[in-house]
C-alpha cells in the first residue's frame, strides 16, 4: 500500500477521536442578520426586523457572522478580520447585500470574495476579499436596485465604479493548523491601485453571546496579557471551551468592548454599560475614545494595525490562536515551516484524490470547488421551542408567532456543523441541497458527508410524523425526496475510493427513511392512486402556478415530477434494501415491498385509468403535469420543462448476481413478471449468457426514452451549449398560457433571472441550467446505458446525424456543464459572461464563483454566487471525465500505484 498523505492521517485521527482536527473551522456564517432565527417580529418579516444596518450594534441570539473567519465547532470563540479604508462610514466587519425586498431579483450579496483552498480537517484554508479604496456604496446599491424591475439586470458592485483603475486592496486570509488546537493565521494585504492608501486592519476575537438571554450562563472573558515576546497577547477564558491565547506581532493597540447590544442605537433605550458590540467601530471610525474599555478586558477585542501601502505594496501579518500559554517565539521559524508544510500536504492530498489526467485548468476549477464546499460549512444553532416561547431575559415574542412560521416543528433542536447552500444568501441547511453536497463531500471526507445525511433523520431534526425538515424559511415545505439517493451514493463513493463499506450507516439512515417514505405516501397522494402532488418540490417557479399554494382554480395538480421523484425514491430504497439483505435476509421482504410499490407508481405514471388523464402525452412524446379541477375536469399543463424529464431519474438495474444471492426476492420478482402482465411493462430483461438476466426498472420504456431524448437533445429545445435547460427554448416563441379566473398565467422561456415574483422570485427554473438535475440526468443516462449497451444509440444533438451511445451522451452533457467554468479558446470563462474584469484582469480571472444556476444560452452564472453546495458537483463531473480519459491512456508507475491503492 502507498503511504497515506498527512491529511488522510489527520482524518483517521479525527474519526478515531485521537485528535479533534475538526474543532476549528470556517464555521462563521457570512450573514446572520436577516435570517429567520434572528427574527422576533410580529409577522415574520425577517429581512426587515434585523437589517444589515443594525448588525454591528445588536448581539445575535443564535450564531455569529464575520469576514473570512473561523470558530470552534460550538461557536463559543470566534475570529475574523475587520477593515477600514478611512472612507467608509462603518468598519467592514461583515458582507453586505440586498434583502429579498430590496433586490430586483431577490436576495443578493454585493461583495467580491472567493474561497480559494481548504482541506477536510481545515489544516489549511485560504480565502480572498476585495476591499475598495473608496467608500463602500451601500446606499447606491440599495437605491439603484430598488429602482430596477425584474426585467432589468441587477446593479452590481463593479457597476458602481469603485474598482475602476484597480483602486482596491486584495486581502488574503490563510489558516494553517500546527496541531488540532494550534491555529496559525496569515493575513496578506496588497494595494492594487496606483496611489498610496491607508488601511486599518483589525484581527478580531470575540465570544458568541450566550449569557444575555436567560441570565444563568457564566460569562467568558477576554483580556490583555503580558507578552513574553515582542508582541501582544489576548487571553480567552471560557467555562466550557477552556483557555486560548491569541499571539500577535508588534505593539499595536488592543481595543476591548463587549459583545452586547447597543440598546441606545438599536432601540432608543439606555445601555447598562458604555461598552457594546459596535464600540470598536465607534472608536476607530468616529474617534469615540469612551467606547472601548481602558481596563483591557471584555468579550470582544481587536488588534488595531494601521498601514500606509504604496502602489503595489504588500503587507503581511502573522498571528497564532493556540491552546499553549506563554509562548516565547510564537511567530518564528516554527510558524513558517508549519505553514509551508500544510500547503504542501494539501497539494498531496488533492493529487491523491484526483490522480487522473486533468488539465491544469480543470484541476484548478475542481480544487476551488472543493474549497467552496468546505468553506460553506457553518455552525447552525436553532431551538424552535426557545425561539417560539422567547427567552427569560428578553421581551416575550408577539402572540402571532404561535400561529406563524415553523410552529409545527416544536421538537427541532439544531446545534451542529452543517453544510450550507451559500453562507450569505442561504445561511441555513436545505434538505435536498444537502443531499447533493454530500455526493461531492464524500470524495474528500466521507465521514462528514455521512453525518450530514444521518443527522437530518435523527429525532431532533425529523418530524415525529416522518417529514424531513426542508429549510429554515419554512421547515414544513416539501423538497424532492433525494435523501435515499444521496445515502446510497455516499455509501458507494466511500466504498470505491476508500475501501470501506459502512453498512451501519446505510442501515441506520434506511430505517429512518422508511418513516419518511410512509409520510410521503400518506400525505402527498391525494386520491390514493400512486400519483403524487408534493408541491413546489424545489423547482420554485417552473409551473404556471405556485405549486405550494392553494390553486386559483381550486383542485390539485397530479405532478409528473412529484410522481417520478417517488418512483426514484422507491428504487433507491429497493437498492439499499438489496444491499442490506446480503447480510440480513429480513431485508429481502422490505426490498420486495419497495419493488411492488415502484411497479404501481410506474404504472400510474403511464396509465392512470380510463377516467383519468395520463401524465404521458403520446402525441407529444413527453410527460406533463395534469390539473384536476373541482368539477372533475382534467387539463394537461403542456409546459415542456424539467418536469417532463424527471421521469428519467426513476431507473435502476438489478445485476443477476444480486438476484442469485437473494432467492426470496428473485422469486417474488419472477412471480410479478409471470402473473401481473398489467404491471410488468415497467420491468425489462436482458439475457446474459451464463449469468441469467439483468433487470431494468424504468418508468420510461425504450420507445418513450427515445422520444423524450429527441426533445432533450434538441439544441433548439433543452440541449444548450452549457447543459440541459430547465424549460425548453420552444417556449421563447410559443409561451404556455393558461387563464384562471380571468387572469393570464403563463410560462415563457427565460434563460436568466425570473421576470416573475412567483415563489419569492429569488430563483428561476424557466430556462436556466441547474447542476443538480443535470447531474441526475447524467447518472440516469449511465444506468440506461448499463442495460441497453452500445447498440442503443440516439441522435445527439438531435438533427445532427451523429449517433451516440447513452454513455457518450452522458459524457457530452458532462463536458458541456464543466465548460461553464473552464477557459475557452479565447481564454474566457462562460461563467463570467460579459464581465471584462472577470474575463481579462489577472487579479480576477482565475478566481471561480460557483453560482446557483446558469444562463440557458451563454452559461453565465446567476443567482447566489457562492452556492458551491450543489454546483460543487462539477468536481465529481471532472473526476468522472478524468477517469474516463485515463482508461484510454497507459498509466505510468506512479499513477498505477495510486489507482490500485485503497485509501486508508
Amino acid at each position: 500500500m502507498a503511504t497515506p498523505t498527512q491529511e488522510e492521517l489527520r482524518l483517521e485521527e479525527a474519526i478515531a477521536h485521537k485528535a479533534h482536527w475538526r474543532r476549528w473551522g470556517p464555521y462563521l456564517s457570512d450573514r446572520q442578520w436577516g435570517t429567520v432565527r434572528e427574527d422576533y417580529s410580529q409577522y415574520g418579516t425577517a429581512w426587515d426586523y434585523f437589517p444589515h444596518d443594525q448588525a454591528r450594534s445588536r448581539a445575535y441570539r443564535w450564531g455569529e457572522d464575520g469576514l473570512l473567519g473561523i470558530s470552534d465547532n460550538h461557536q463559543r470563540l470566534c475570529f475574523a478580520i475587520a477593515l477600514w479604508n478611512e472612507e467608509d462610514p462603518i468598519l467592514k466587519e461583515r458582507l453586505f447585500g440586498l434583502t429579498g425586498s430590496e433586490g430586483n431579483h431577490g436576495e443578493d450579496v454585493k461583495e467580491y470574495y472567493f474561497y480559494l483552498d481548504n482541506t477536510p480537517t481545515h489544516s489549511y484554508m485560504k480565502a480572498l476579499y476585495k476591499y475598495p479604496h473608496q467608500a463602500f456604496p451601500y446606499t447606491q446599491l440599495v437605491e439603484e436596485n430598488r429602482h430596477r424591475d425584474r426585467h432589468q439586470p441587477e446593479y452590481e458592485l463593479l457597476d458602481t465604479g469603485v474598482f475602476n483603475e484597480n483602486r482596491y486592496f486584495d486581502v488574503f486570509v490563510e489558516y494553517a493548523k500546527r496541531s488540532a488546537e494550534d491555529v496559525l493565521i496569515q493575513i496578506t494585504v496588497i494595494n492594487r491601485g496606483t496611489e498610496a492608501k491607508t488601511l486599518h486592519l483589525l484581527p478580531t476575537l470575540w465570544f458568541r453571546n450566550t449569557w444575555s438571554w436567560n441570565g444563568d450562563a457564566e460569562k467568558p472573558t477576554l483580556q490583555a496579557l503580558q507578552s513574553g515576546h515582542d508582541g501582544r497577547v489576548i487571553g480567552a477564558f471560557h467555562p466550557t471551551l477552556g483557555n486560548r491565547w491569541l499571539y500577535a506581532p508588534g505593539k499595536a493597540d488592543i481595543l476591548f468592548t463587549e459583545n452586547e447590544t447597543n440598546h441606545e442605537r438599536a432601540f432608543g433605550t439606555p445601555n447598562a454599560s458604555p461598552y457594546v458590540k459596535d464600540g470598536i467601530n465607534d472608536y476607530v471610525v468616529n474617534g469615540c475614545k469612551e467606547t472601548v474599555n481602558p481596563a483591557q478586558t471584555g468579550t470582544k477585542a481587536a488588534i488595531h494595525y494601521v498601514f500606509m501601502l504604496l502602489p503595489g505594496e504588500t503587507k503581511t501579518i502573522q498571528l497564532r490562536l493556540s491552546d499553549v500559554p506563554n509562548l516565547t517565539d510564537p511567530l518564528g521559524h516554527e510558524f513558517n515551516a508549519a505553514f509551508a508544510a500544510r500547503k504542501q500536504e494539501a497539494d498531496a492530498f488533492y493529487q491523491r484524490i484526483t490522480p487522473f489526467p486533468l488539465s491544469d485548468d480543470q484541476r484548478h476549477v475542481q480544487r476551488q470547488a472543493f474549497a467552496g464546499m468546505l468553506w460553506c460549512k457553518q455552525y447552525y444553532h436553532y431551538v424552535i421551542e426557545d425561539w417560539l416561547k422567547g427567552d427569560a431575559a428578553a421581551p416575550k415574542p408577539p402572540i402571532e408567532r404561535k400561529r406563524g412560521r415553523n410552529r409545527e416543528w416544536f421538537h427541532l433542536y439544531t446545534d451542529d456543523i452543517l453544510s450550507m447552500c451559500d453562507k450569505w444568501e442561504y445561511p441555513w441547511f436545505a434538505a435536498w441541497d444537502l443531499a447533493f453536497h454530500c455526493v461531492t463531500l464524500a470524495m474528500i471526507d466521507p465521514d462528514f458527508a455521512k453525518y450530514q445525511l444521518d443527522v437530518l433523520t435523527r429525532e431532533w431534526y425529523m418530524h415525529p410524523n416522518g417529514q424531513i425538515p426542508a429549510y429554515e424559511w419554512a421547515f414544513g415545505d416539501v423538497n424532492p425526496p433525494v435523501h435515499a439517493w444521496a445515502t446510497w451514493r455516499v455509501y458507494q463513493i466511500e466504498q470505491k475510493m476508500y475501501g470501506r463499506a459502512d453498512r451501519q450507516f446505510l442501515e441506520r439512515v434506511f430505517q429512518k427513511l422508511m418513516l419518511n417514505f410512509t409520510w410521503w405516501v400518506n400525505r402527498k397522494d391525494t386520491e390514493g392512486n400512486n400519483v403524487f402532488q408534493g408541491g413546489f418540490l424545489g423547482l420554485d417557479n417552473i409551473g404556471v402556478f405556485d405549486r405550494s399554494a392553494t390553486l386559483p382554480t381550486g383542485g390539485h395538480i397530479d405532478q409528473s415530477d412529484g410522481t417520478s421523484w417517488m418512483g426514484m425514491y422507491c428504487l433507491n430504497m429497493l437498492t439499499i434494501a438489496l444491499e442490506l439483505a446480503k447480510t440480513n435476509p429480513v431485508y429481502e421482504d422490505i426490498a420486495t415491498k419497495f419493488f411492488e410499490h415502484y411497479l404501481y407508481i410506474a404504472d400510474a405514471m403511464n396509465h392512470i385509468g380510463d377516467m383519468e388523464a395520463s401524465l404521458w402525452n403520446e402525441a407529444d412524446g413527453f410527460y406533463y403535469d395534469v390539473l384536476h379541477l373541482p368539477d372533475d375536469r382534467q387539463i394537461e399543463m403542456k409546459v415542456r420543462s424539467m418536469v417532463g424529464l424527471i421521469p428519467l431519474f426513476a431507473v435502476e438495474t438489478l445485476a443477476p448476481e444480486t438476484l442469485q444471492q437473494l432467492p426470496n426476492f428473485k422469486k417474488r420478482l419472477e412471480w410479478f413478471i409471470q402473473n401481473r402482465p398489467d404491471l410488468r411493462r415497467n420491468v425489462a430483461c436482458m439475457e446474459t449468457r451464463g449469468m441469467g438476466a439483468t433487470r431494468l426498472l424504468a418508468i420510461a420504456s425504450q420507445e418513450k426514452l427515445r422520444r423524450i431524448l429527441q426533445k432533450m437533445l434538441d439544441e433548439s429545445e433543452f440541449f444548450g451549449d452549457y447543459g440541459i435547460r430547465a424549460v425548453s427554448r420552444y417556449h421563447a416563441d410559443h409561451p404556455y398560457i393558461f387563464y384562471a379566473n380571468g387572469m393570464e398565467c403563463r410560462v415563457d422561456y427565460e434563460p436568466a433571472e425570473s421576470s416573475s415574483g412567483l415563489f419569492g422570485g429569488n430563483s428561476n427554473w424557466r430556462g436556466p441550467v441547474w447542476f443538480p438535475v443535470n447531474y441526475l440526468l447524467i447518472e440516469s443516462l449511465q444506468k440506461f446505458h448499463h442495460y441497453l449497451g452500445d447498440t442503443f444509440k440516439v441522435e445527439c444533438p438531435t438533427g445532427s446525424g451523429q449517433m451516440l451511445t447513452l454513455k457518450e451522451v452522458a459524457s457530452a452533457l458532462s463536458q458541456r456543464l464543466t465548460q461553464i467554468f473552464l477557459k475557452n479558446a479565447a481564454g474566457y470563462r462562460p461563467v463570467y459572461g460579459g464581465s471584462e474584469t472577470f474575463q481579462t484582469d489577472p487579479h480576477w480571472r482565475d478566481f471561480i464563483l460557483f453560482y446557483e444556476y446558469f444562463h440557458g444560452d451563454n452559461g453565465a452564472g446567476i443567482g447566489a454566487s457562492h452556492q458551491t453546495g450543489w454546483t460543487g458537483l462539477v468536481a465529481q463531473l471532472l473526476q468522472q471525465l478524468g477517469e474516463d480519459d485515463k482508461q484510454d491512456q497507459p498509466l505510468n508507475p506512479t499513477q498505477a500505484t495510486i489507482e490500485t491503492t485503497t485509501f486508508r
